[in-house]
């Protein structure tokens, strides 16, 4: 009886962690270039892991600092997924001589078919050094996208 317990508890751990997937979505259009993704597990809330992105926005001018940016774990916000949406939200701050900056990356998208989920991304950029009536207003941009789950 205890050979079975305890091999029943070697081999739960390994079923947990087949239990998880991933989220994804990329866009390359005029405005930007971006590729985000994470791991998501099919328990406990589904908690994400190991986020990672990168993003380029086109129209900022070779060495500016909100030009290029790279996206960790802690910059995921908000995220949503179910067999309905995909919704995520991601926020990265810059700090350049005592002045913040920031980007954020909302990304709204419908089930379209299995693990396959379309919609808009709206890109706010907030560049403090350019915002001479410090009105506080970001630039934005949007565009499609199509991302991926499974």
């Amino acid at each position: 009886m205890r050979m079975i317990i305890c091999l029943a508890a070697l081999l739960l751990p390994a079923e947990a962690a087949s239990a998880s997937g991933g989220i994804w979505c990329d866009v390359d259009d005029a405005q930007v270039k971006f590729d985000v993704g994470a791991g998501v597990t099919t328990g406990m809330g589904g908690p994400t892991f190991n986020f990672r992105g990168d993003l380029e926005i086109k129209a900022r001018p070779e060495g500016d600092d909100l030009r290029k940016t790279v996206f960790e774990d802690s910059n995921l916000t908000q995220y949503w997924l179910d067999n309905k949406e995909l919704r995520l939200n991601i926020y990265h701050e810059h700090e350049v001589a005592k002045t913040f900056s920031s980007v954020e990356l909302t990304i709204l998208t419908k089930a379209s078919d299995e693990g396959v989920y379309d919609g808009e991304y709206k890109l706010a950029i907030y560049d403090s050094t350019k915002d001479v009536d410090s009105d506080g207003k970001p630039m934005e941009l949007t565009g499609k996208i199509s991302c991926g789950a499974e």
